[in-house]
């Protein structure tokens, strides 16, 4: 990641298109590209090459849920009150103001250019070498 990151957040747009949630199609895509970026073959991205990917699509990454086991799969004792209160909404964190906003968006699409120009960078350096661009 570079200075501009904004982890936590993820992207609303890549390469110029509106994002909603990224597919599983889209995060390989993206792992291709950075396996690409690092000289690599697309083919064969790695699982560091998914994740990142994944966190730069998707934002915070949610970590893999704990395994059961034997002593944390038993339930000792059920709840039999409800709660009362909803709760509220909390602030999204790191968005105080619509300036701060403005800075966070511009941020994103500099990196995602920044992305875009070295996959361009990567494909244009295998082409000019002879190599087969495959997957990215």
């Amino acid at each position: 990641m570079n200075e501009y990151s904004q982890p936590g957040f993820g992207k609303i747009s890549v390469h110029g298109d509106g994002m909603g949630a990224p597919t599983p199609e889209l995060v390989e895509k993206r792992a291709r590209e950075i396996a690409l970026i690092d000289e690599r073959n697309p083919e064969e991205f790695t699982d560091a090459d998914w994740e990142q990917a994944r966190s730069e699509l998707l934002g915070v990454s949610t970590g893999a849920a704990p395994e059961e086991t034997p002593e944390n799969a038993e339930t000792v004792e059920e709840w039999s009150e409800v709660a009362a209160d909803t709760g509220t909404r909390a602030p999204r964190a790191g968005v105080d103001d619509d300036e701060m906003l403005g800075e966070q968006l511009f941020a994103g699409g500099l990196e995602e250019g920044m992305h875009d120009s070295m996959v361009q960078a990567a494909k244009s350096e295998q082409s000019q070498e002879g190599g087969v661009i495959e997957g990215a």
